[in-house]
This record gives C-alpha cells, structure tokens and sequence, in this order.
C-alpha cells in the first residue's frame, strides 16, 4: 500500500487548527517572523541536523533573492519531515509566513494538470494520441492533427505568450470558462507542424484543460478537486479566484527599487488555471510529488508514462514527459521537477525518484531562485539519520 493513499492520515503536522494558529499568531511580534513558525511532525526529531542545515540555507534564499516571504517543504518516503516558513505573507500586518500560507504556483500547475490527465487515461476515457477534437470540438482544425500527447511535451505547435498578449492581461478580465479562455490563441497559426519542435507554451497547457473537460465530462476545477486533490489529502490547494475570500493566501509582491517591495499588479489568471492558475502550499506540492514516487495514486506504467521524455519526430529527446521535466542535478542525481514564475511568486517542485525525496520552495515574489537552490536543498537530506 502506498505511503500517501487516499485512506492514510496525514502527517501530524497538518492537525494544527487554524484557530490556534491564528491565536499564535496574533501574539507574535509584528516586527519580526518567527523562525519556527509551526510544529513540525515527531518523526522531525530524527532529522534535527539536517533541518538546522535547511533551515540556515532557506532564510540565505530568503535574503539573496529578496524575498517577502519564503514556505519550504520535504518530504521522505511519503512522510512530510520538514515544513515551515520564514518572513512575510503580509509585509504592512507583519503576519509571517506558515506552512498553511498559499502562495501562487505558476507553472508548477502544469504538472498538477497533468495528474488529471494520468487519472483519465487509466480510466480509459482519454486517449492521449486522439486529435484532441474529439474532447474539444470546438477548437479550429488544423493543417496537422494535435494530440493531448503533444500538448503536455509542448510538442504542439501551439504559441506562448506574446507582447500583444499583455493588454488582455493588465486589464484582468475575468473568463467564466477555460472554452471561452482558449479564444485567446486558437485561431494563430501554429508555430510548427506537431511533433518536429519544442515550443513552451502555456496557452497549449490551457487546451489540455479544455481537453481535461471533455474526457471527463466534467468542469475542468471540479474535476481536479475531485480526481487529484482531495484522494491526496490537498487541502490547501485551489484555483487563484482574485475575487473569492481564501483562507491563508499570501499577498503578492514585486521587486522595488534598492531592495524595497511594492504590491504586484492585480492579475485575474482565470485565463490559464491548467498551465498556471493555482495556489498551493509548500507541504502540499511535496505531498503531491510524494504520490508519484511510486504506484498507488497512479499505477506503475502511468507513472513511467509521466516521466519518460518525449521524442521529436526526428528521434531526438525533449527532457520533457508528460508535463514533467525530466533531468539530472548539478550533482549528478535523477530528477524530475517544474518550476513555476508568475506575477506575485515562484516556486520550485523536484524529486528525487533514487532517493524517494521530495523538496518544494515557494516564494510571494517573483524571483530567480530555481532548480539550483531546490537541489541543494535536496542535498541536505540525502544522508539518512541514524
């Protein structure tokens, strides 16, 4: 049985109530944020070193990248071992950042997105090399067929942002539905014929919701909720509704002058809730990379699906699953990872499959921190307690 199945607790650690946290809080100092700002759960006792270490190298992050705010998280064999976080989610209240604390994921929901797909296709009710017409009939055909194959290795041709793009962002519109988002792109050219060039593109990310949707019969976020969030115990990641009252977000912020921080810009990320629309803690995402370190949530063949890179036509490897990013670290370790960048955050997803670990990093501004800094966190925890 898997060490995060559907039926198994969560760690302690998640038992704190809410309540009490914001008790604690509210007597906290406002000048500055604790550096141990939630329990960690009795197993952590075994990892004291390896958490002092981490705990020294986040708040180095924390202040080399400018941060507001930083959530860490890892995780080991399915267990949550370290969770915590430093600065602020709020710089004018002084509310400091927790392990409850949801920051913006960016482009890391790529990879959640991606479970959903996982869930169809062992269910049998998506076909992953079908021309995606037959889930999204809508969208305008082609000179070439797409599949949703296509889609998740960014195979397809589709395009990425553009300058024109970013009127349509700064006034926040709102969509009501991903159908109605995919107008944004789906009448451009195709950049390519299928399958004979990596392009990144998130607008591709949006069609695989769409595509999400129709296999599933099922409104794209409810279908998340239901068939990825909570079997894993996901309470804390949602949709990044800019008009909805959500427990524990963050603000967001951008870079000033001379180190200083100002608010970032309003966004309404309606517009890409598959490729880059969620909010998600630190302790969730490793939980969530705990899921696919080995069958249980996913079977043993989808997994290898995943995380198995997708080829051009001409033969050559794209280092890119089925959303995932599939590499090895400076240090000469297997990982597989995403990283995630938007307006108000980042984040950084990675695990280490030899080593069953799981690290995530996720930040209230945007900034460079990435794959580097998560394996070197990793590293920390490599040498098993005694």
């Amino acid at each position: 049985m898997p060490a995060l199945s559907a039926l198994a607790p969560r760690p302690s650690v998640l038992r704190l109530s809410a309540l009490v946290l914001g008790a604690l809080l509210a007597v906290a100092p406002a000048s500055a944020a604790p550096n141990a700002s939630y329990p960690l759960p009795p197993a952590s006792s075994r990892h004291e070193a390896q958490v002092q270490q981490a705990r020294a190298f986040a708040q180095k992050v924390l202040k080399d990248f400018k941060l507001p705010g930083l959530s860490v998280a890892v995780a080991h064999r399915g267990q949550v071992i370290w969770s915590e976080g430093f600065g602020y989610a709020d710089l004018e209240q002084g509310i400091p950042v927790t392990p409850l604390t949801r920051f913006r994921v960016g482009s890391v929901s790529k990879v959640l997105t991606a479970a959903a797909v996982a869930r169809l296709v062992e269910e049998g009710r998506l076909n992953l090399d079908a021309p995606i017409q037959k889930y999204v009939p809508a969208f305008p055909v082609k000179p070439w067929p797409i599949t949703t194959r296509q889609l998740t290795g960014h195979l397809a041709g589709i395009r990425h942002y553009l300058d024109r793009d970013e009127a349509i962002f700064q006034e926040s519109r709102h969509f009501s539905s991903l159908t109605q988002a995919l107008g944004l792109f789906q009448d451009d050219a195709l950049l390519s014929e299928p399958g004979t060039a990596y392009a990144y593109s998130s607008y591709g990310f949006n069609l695989v919701g769409a595509v999400v949707e129709g296999a599933a019969h099922e409104e794209f976020l409810r279908y998340m909720q239901r068939a990825v969030f909570e079997p894993l115990g996901m309470r804390h990641t949602s949709a990044d509704h800019p008009h909805q009252l959500i427990p524990h977000r963050t603000r967001f912020y951008a870079n000033g002058p001379e180190g200083s921080h100002q608010h970032a810009a309003h966004v309404d990320n309606s517009y890409k809730w598959p490729g880059g629309g969620f909010l998600s803690t630190a302790e969730d995402l490793v939980v969530f990379g705990s899921a696919h370190l080995q069958p249980g949530f996913l079977r043993k063949e989808t997994l290898a699906l995943l995380f198995t890179s997708q080829k051009l036509k001409s033969g050559k490897e794209t280092g890119v699953g089925l959303g995932w990013r599939i590499g090895v670290s400076a240090q000469g370790r297997r990982i597989l990872h995403h990283r995630g960048a938007i307006e108000g955050g980042r984040a950084m997803l990675m695990l280490f499959p030899d080593s069953q670990l799981v690290v995530a990093l996720l930040g209230n501004t945007y900034a460079d921190f990435a794959e580097e800094q998560a394996a070197q966190l990793g590293e920390l925890f490599m040498t098993a307690p005694r």
